[in-house]
């Protein structure tokens, strides 16, 4: 009886030999049709950290602005309600005054600044 099994271990010794002894790689996720894009995509640059985030009080007229100063000096986000809508002032380079459409401009700094809002006028400020 031994000697009939003989062959077939053989020949299954044989078949077993002819499969390719690298493990099979499975991947759980779908190819990306976009990475060879994002491989090749500009590095992206982060937002600047806000550096200081005031309430200033202003004159004339005893006026509150809520300003939030960035890292690197050139962004400013304006408001002149707590919780209302921020305007984005930018400057070119840092020191220079920050400016958005419609008017707006800040001159100066976290602790004291003019302000000129459309509709309010020019305000000297000190946070």
């Amino acid at each position: 009886m031994n000697m009939r099994l003989l062959p077939v271990a053989a020949v299954a010794l044989l078949a077993l030999s002819a499969c390719n002894p690298e493990p099979e790689v499975l991947s759980e996720r779908a190819p990306d049709p976009l990475e060879s894009q994002l491989a090749n995509a500009a590095p992206v640059e982060l937002p600047p950290a806000i550096k200081a985030t005031v309430s200033m009080r202003c004159q004339p007229g005893n006026a509150l602005v809520f300003a939030e100063f960035f890292e690197g000096d050139k962004i400013v986000a304006l408001a002149t309600e707590k919780g209302g809508t921020k305007t984005r002032l930018t400057a070119p380079e840092a020191g220079q005054p920050f400016t958005a459409e419609g008017g707006w401009k800040l001159t100066g700094n976290s602790t004291a600044a003019t302000v000129e809002i459309p509709g309010k006028g020019t305000l000297n400020c000190k946070g």
